[in-house]
């Protein structure tokens, strides 16, 4: 069956049929599709412009699999113009989730970051909320952004749970704001429960009294297995505090949730992978040592608990930490050296190359020594050959 065609879509057809040439009737026909805020057929008309420009074929105007390569720059260059274009349409609509494939497309995250910052919190989720969540957190179009959405409107439970699923696809520095975000959220949730909890007991407290001063002052009330908020989210926020900095205010507060978590009832206290067995006191351990706090005695300890382990996988677990600790607290030579027994054969081409860090911080000598120990021929003639250009640099100098 012929579908019949709108009466208003036969009156445009109709103004279009008096257009003689193809570039002004493909202008009127982009003209009209943007006053409808169709921009999903607006994007194929203006491909439908860059071809009969560039003389191609019209049919599939979208499409690469027919540009030769003598045209392919221009035809991706309208092909991005067009994204942007129907993309800024979809979001002066607010319609955000359809704007994001064309931008996501097209490598630029700034407006529609921009316009899922300026969303409003509600005071309860909605199926639009929703909608624009997914898009943030879940298409990474604003992940902490997202985040903040999450924990507002659907909870602390939620939000750690959806932070545990994407922290592997997290760069380091949305770990980082993410983890100050639930460090921030969990500190002030206790403090509050803190204070209630003593205003119950008809103790008198300031309204400013930070976690630290409540534990210091109070820590009786943790005695015979009280406790104040969920344990499950103290480890897990605990856990996600070790991507903070010593530039970050929340790492105090991280470490005062670790003296928090401590002063817990042993059935409490979760343990966690090696090496953070004893989780609140090995996590107090790292953080105060990222703090400025005994950085070198906290990096022997975790060294020796490294060199102790029996287990393969968790001597290579805890030579990450080791690492990870002594990149953060400018002692890079010492980790790497200890660490080179257990990672030094490990050259994942999509991850960790012992290799690599090698090379990126100049330390070729352990290289060269690490890979001879190994048997890693590759490895080794990597670092002679480096250190042969490196010596024939120094003396053109």
């Amino acid at each position: 069956m012929t579908e019949q065609i709108s009466d208003e879509s036969a009156s445009i057809i109709a103004q279009l049929e008096q257009i003689d040439d193809s570039e002004s009737l493909l202008e009127a026909a982009a003209a009209c599709l943007r006053s409808r805020g169709d921009a999903h057929r607006l994007f194929d008309v203006r491909m439908l412009q860059a071809r009969d420009r560039l003389g191609l074929p019209l049919t599939q105007p979208a499409s690469l699999d027919n540009v030769p390569p003598e045209k392919e720059a221009a035809f991706r260059d309208a092909w991005v113009a067009a994204a942007r274009e129907s993309g800024g349409l979809l979001l002066d609509a607010g319609n955000l989730s359809e704007a994001w494939p064309y931008f996501r497309t097209i490598g630029e995250y700034d407006a529609i970051q921009a316009a899922i910052e300026a969303v409003p919190v509600p005071d309860a989720p909605d199926d639009r909320l929703d909608e624009i969540i997914n898009v943030a957190l879940y298409e990474g179009a604003h992940v902490i952004r997202g985040l903040e959405l999450l924990l507002h409107t659907h909870g602390v439970c939620n939000t750690i749970t959806a932070c545990t699923q994407l922290q592997q696809q997290m760069t380091g520095s949305q770990r980082r704001q993410a983890a100050a975000l639930l460090t921030r959220h969990l500190t002030e949730e206790l403090e509050s429960s803190l204070r209630a909890d003593l205003e119950s007991r008809g103790a008198a407290v300031g309204a400013e009294e930070s976690l630290n001063v409540l534990l210091r002052q109070h820590g009786h009330l943790l005695t015979e297995g009280g406790y104040h908020i969920d344990v499950s989210h103290l480890h897990s926020v605990v856990g996600f505090a070790r991507a903070l900095t010593a530039d970050d205010p929340e790492l105090q507060q991280a470490i005062d949730l670790c003296d928090y978590g401590r002063r817990l009832a042993e059935p409490l206290q979760y343990p966690g992978s090696p090496p953070f067995e004893q989780y609140y006191e090995t996590h107090r351990l790292f953080l105060t040592a990222l703090a400025g706090e005994a950085p070198t005695q906290a990096l022997n300890r975790f060294v020796e608990r490294m060199e102790q382990e029996q287990d393969e996988q968790n001597r290579q677990l805890t030579a990450f930490v080791v690492l990870d600790l002594g990149q953060r607290t400018g002692q890079t030579d010492r980790a790497l050296a200890a660490v080179a027994p257990v990672l030094g054969s490990l050259e994942d081409p999509g991850g960790f190359s012992f290799t690599t860090l090698c090379v990126e911080q100049n330390h070729l000598e352990l290289l060269e020594e690490t890979a001879r120990r190994n048997d890693d021929i590759v490895g080794w003639a990597t670092a002679k050959i480096l250190k042969s250009r490196s010596a024939e640099a120094d003396a053109d100098r």
